[in-house]
C-alpha cells in the first residue's frame, strides 16, 4: 500500500500524517480529556501544521468523533475475531469479560473511553454523544444475541445485566481496586451463566444457531441439586 503526506493519490492511500493525528488524539483524549486538549497542542505533538489538521478534519469535534468510532472499530474488530473462533457461546462471552478484565488492569487505565466522552459531550444531539451511543447500541445488541444462543426468552435481560456489569466493573476499576473490579466482574459474569444456560435448558429451542455453549453440554450430563440457584444477586 502507498501511503502519502496528505492522502492524495490513486488507490487506497493513507495518510500518515492523519494516521499520526488520530494516534497523538487517541492518547491525549483517553489520558487527559477531549475539552483539555486544544488542537495546538494536538498539532505539535502530531508534529503536522494546522493546514494538515484542518485538510483532515474540520474542527476537533470532528477529531473527537474519530477518535470514538476508532476506540469502536478495535472493539468491534477484537470481538469480531472471537465470534468467528471455533468457540462455544458461554467461551465468547467469557472472552470478553477477560479482555475487560485485561484493560481494566493495563497500565494508563482511566475508565471506559466512551463512558468519560458521553460525559464531557452530555447533549444527546451531539456527535460524539451519537458516537458513543451507538458503539453502546451495538455492544448491547452482540452481547444480547449471544445470549439468546443460551436462553431465548431472557436474552434481553441478561444482555442488559451483562452491559451493566462491563459499566461498573470499568468505573470502578479506575476508582477502586482493579484487581478486585476484574475478579467481581468475571464471577458475575459465571453467575449470568449459570443461570441462564439452567433457565435455557427449560425452554423448547434453547439456542438459535449452531454454536452450542459448553457450560450447557456440560451440565446436561451433571447431577444437579434444584435446590440451588446459582445467580447474582437479583438475577
Amino acid at each position: 500500500m502507498t501511503r502519502t503526506a496528505d492522502g492524495t493519490g490513486t488507490g487506497r492511500r493513507v495518510s500518515e500524517a492523519r494516521e499520526r493525528l488520530l494516534r497523538t488524539a487517541g492518547q491525549l483524549f483517553y489520558a487527559e480529556g477531549i475539552h483539555t486538549v486544544g488542537v495546538d497542542r494536538l498539532v505539535a505533538e502530531s508534529k503536522i501544521t494546522n493546514a494538515t489538521f484542518y485538510r483532515h478534519f474540520r474542527s476537533k469535534e470532528d477529531l473527537a468523533v474519530a477518535y470514538i468510532e476508532g476506540v469502536d472499530h478495535a472493539v468491534r474488530t477484537q470481538i469480531g475475531a472471537l465470534m468467528a473462533a471455533d468457540v462455544p457461546t458461554d467461551g465468547i462471552l467469557r472472552g470478553i469479560g477477560t479482555s475487560l478484565v485485561e484493560q481494566i488492569r493495563s497500565p494508563g487505565y482511566r475508565g471506559c473511553a466512551f463512558l468519560n466522552a458521553a460525559a464531557e459531550f452530555p447533549d444527546p444531539g451531539h456527535p460524539v454523544h451519537r458516537a458513543v451511543v451507538q458503539h453502546r447500541e451495538w455492544f448491547l445488541r452482540t452481547v444480547t444475541g449471544l445470549f439468546a444462543e443460551i436462553t431465548a426468552a431472557q436474552a434481553d435481560h441478561a444482555g442488559r445485566h451483562f452491559v451493566m456489569l462491563r459499566d461498573g466493573a470499568m468505573s470502578a476499576g479506575y476508582l477502586g481496586d482493579p484487581v478486585l473490579a476484574g475478579e467481581t466482574l468475571l464471577r458475575g459474569i459465571e453467575g449470568l451463566l449459570r443461570i441462564h444456560t439452567a433457565r435455557g435448558r427449560d425452554e423448547p429451542t434453547a439456542s438459535t444457531s449452531g454454536r452450542t455453549s459448553s457450560s450447557a453440554a456440560t451440565a446436561t450430563t451433571a447431577t444437579e441439586d434444584p435446590g440451588i440457584e446459582c445467580s447474582p444477586p437479583g438475577a
